[in-house]
């Protein structure tokens, strides 16, 4: 007997698959897009953080000077393009006549690339994923200040790339004890001891307070290599 009350199960899609197909190359187009403009910037920086850190509070003039600094000892600095702590950083980039890049991303109700994004170095994606991997490839380093879940998003996933080698090992800055403490505490007193995480993980970062220190941690580390894109393929 045929139990009516089970769910059933669909046997076919009902979507259009000319539609997935082409999706395709608008994905390639945006690929080819991104590597084509920042592929010529040189080796920058990106800077992570919320959207909604207003220009009076702490963390928005620490990421503009954290930016200041960078520019000037050679690096660009990428940013998401947006307001917040991604406005600091390009502010702080510009103002120091230094490479200020945007990479955006189109989403309903957003405001769209910030006035201190260099034109020159401006560019929207329509895919976060797409998006990400711009800023990772085209890093030299990672900066990450006090952000929500796209931030979280963008720091696990380039820690993961480089925990598994799928790209080189890149300084990453953790910055805001205050705010990042409780998850570094968090990683090495439950993930280390759940043994989900290798000792040497907690390696890939380090956490300040300091521009200072976190820009000496950039610098020294390509006192013994070369800058380069990541993602060797």
């Amino acid at each position: 007997m045929t139990n009516n009350n089970q769910p059933s199960i669909p046997g076919n899609y009902r979507g259009d698959s000319s539609s997935d197909l082409w999706s395709v190359f608008k994905i390639m187009g945006e690929f080819v897009e991104g590597y084509d403009k920042l592929f010529k910037i040189g080796p920058c920086v990106s800077i992570f953080g919320s959207a909604r850190t207003k220009p009076e509070q702490k963390y928005y003039k620490l990421a503009s000077e954290f930016a200041a600094q960078l520019t000037s000892k050679g690096f660009g600095v990428i940013s998401g393009g947006g307001p917040g702590i991604m406005e600091a950083a390009n502010k702080g980039a510009a103002e120091s006549n230094g490479k200020s890049v945007g990479v955006g991303i189109e989403l309903p109700h957003e405001q769209g690339i910030n006035e201190f994004v260099d034109p020159r170095y401006k560019i929207n994606f329509n895919y976060f994923f797409v998006r990400k991997v711009m800023f990772v490839k085209y890093s030299q380093a990672l900066v990450v200040f006090p952000g929500g879940f796209g931030t979280l998003d963008e720091l696990f996933e380039s820690l993961t790339l480089v925990q598994t080698k799928k790209i080189s090992k890149i300084p990453i800055v953790l910055f805001g004890t205050e705010y990042w403490g409780g998850l570094v505490d968090w990683i090495e007193s439950t993930m280390k001891s759940w043994g989900t995480i290798s000792d040497n993980d907690t390696d890939l970062f380090i956490l300040t307070d300091s521009c200072e220190e976190g820009v000496d941690h950039i610098c020294e580390f390509y006192q013994q290599q070369e800058p380069m894109p990541n993602f060797h393929f």
